[in-house]
């Protein structure tokens, strides 16, 4: 069969970007290397599939750090609100949860997959498993992909082929090759929505143990506030994670960074100090790692009494005004050294890719290639949680595969 373009990708974006060229009357070939589409799409939102944040426009891109100025076009001609009517008129029912976060109905990331597979066959798109390996061009202009078994004549080319993250599912970065190939800067990748590996024994000590309501800030080496923020936090064998940690990482720069944590952000000084001494008047004759258990979480325990140098078993009625002082204080910024960032293969998302600057905000066109598109995490944009990076793939997506459409039809 001939096509139109074709979309390398089934990922959000791709399944996105082909729904849209088809619906602007493109005869679209859909490629994907996996055996199954939208593989890396089940996973997301601890498999609940978080399809975006019920906010605006601008919020999307205040949730951007990097490059958010790039997406503005893209990002006001399909916000989030688009891609809510998108799932909703085709049967895939909403639901808004803490943090404007958006879930299916169902609780399963299934539904959003089977919305969008259902949609491409109602646009008569096909569907085939290959390896793109090479995007030809002549004259500087997309003319076929070339897969590990054949050439596919093609008008347009859309890369979705995601970054580097999470690689089981089929984002091992092909798609920086060949447009490397082509000529395009692809700046280094790195992960991002990552969680932090941390100095010492005691995020290890205190591993498995999560804190729901905790205030967090990222310090750089030079005590320069780099990022703050309020929520959940969990202590692993390596360091930490959790929502606040993975936003946070993504400020995360060079060496000697540290975050510190407002363990009781409900309480200033004063009244903290005041419920220390209502605890230790409480257990005045048991020993301090018991008189704690009302104030701390029982593994957490052991490692404040070490930072303050007070041993465990120290009666609650011979705990020092200046220990109460340190305790405090201690609380109310709780320092942790971090060391590094896990592996980019356990990222929720991908720094890096595409430089944004050599693609049309508009359009998602190669400015180097005419006729190629670019869709998604492939591109050099990054987000918080919450919704905010699948709502830059669904509208660079549509954004692509209008353009393409127009393209061909210009053409």
């Amino acid at each position: 069969m001939n096509f139109d373009g074709i979309v390398i990708g089934g990922g959000p974006a791709g399944m996105m970007a082909a729904i849209a060229a088809a619906k602007n009357g493109q005869k679209v070939l859909l490629l994907e290397k996996n055996d199954r589409l939208g593989k890396k799409l089940l996973i997301t939102g601890k498999g609940r599939c978080n399809v975006t944040n019920d906010c605006s426009a601008q919020d999307v891109l205040q949730n951007t750090p990097r490059n958010g100025r790039f997406l503005f076009s893209a990002m006001t001609a399909f916000p989030p609100e688009s891609t809510m009517a998108f799932f909703t008129s085709r049967g895939c029912p909403l639901k808004t949860e803490r943090g404007n976060r958006v879930f299916p109905v169902t609780d399963k990331s299934y539904s959003v997959l089977d919305c969008l597979k259902e949609e491409l066959r109602r646009q008569n798109i096909t569907v085939q498993r290959g390896k793109a390996q090479h995007i030809l061009t002549k004259d500087g202009k997309v003319t076929a992909v070339q897969t590990e078994e054949e050439t596919l004549p093609a008008s347009w080319v859309i890369l979705a082929t995601g970054g580097a993250s999470y690689p089981a599912t089929g984002s091992t970065g092909d798609g920086y090759a060949m447009t490397r190939e082509l000529g395009h800067s692809i700046v280094p990748v790195e992960g991002c929505l990552v969680p932090l590996e941390t100095s010492g024994t005691d995020c290890q000590d205190m591993q498995g143990l999560s804190l729901r309501n905790v205030g967090v800030k990222l310090l750089s080496a030079k005590g320069k506030i780099l990022y703050k923020d309020f929520g959940e936090l969990l202590f692993t064998h390596f360091g930490v994670s959790g929502p606040t940690v993975l936003s946070a990482s993504c400020h995360l720069k060079g060496e000697g960074c540290r975050l510190i944590l407002d363990l009781k952000p409900a309480l200033d000084e004063g009244k903290l100090d005041q419920r220390i001494q209502r605890d230790l008047a409480l257990y005045q004759n048991r020993s301090m790692e018991n008189a704690l258990t009302d104030l701390l979480p029982r593994s957490m325990i052991p490692v404040v009494l070490r930072r303050l140098g007070v041993d465990p078993q120290t009666q609650a009625n011979a705990f020092t005004k200046q220990n109460r002082r340190s305790l405090v204080e201690l609380l109310k910024a709780f320092p942790i050294e971090i060391t590094g960032k896990r592996p980019v293969a356990e990222a929720i998302i991908t720094r890096g890719g595409v430089k944004v600057s050599e693609a049309d905000p508009k359009t998602m066109m190669s400015k180097i290639a005419q006729g190629l598109f670019f869709a998604g995490e492939i591109l050099d944009c990054d987000a918080y949680t919450g919704g905010f990076n699948l709502q830059i793939a669904w509208a660079t997506a549509w954004a692509a595969g209008t353009a393409a459409a127009k393209y061909a039809i210009d053409k």
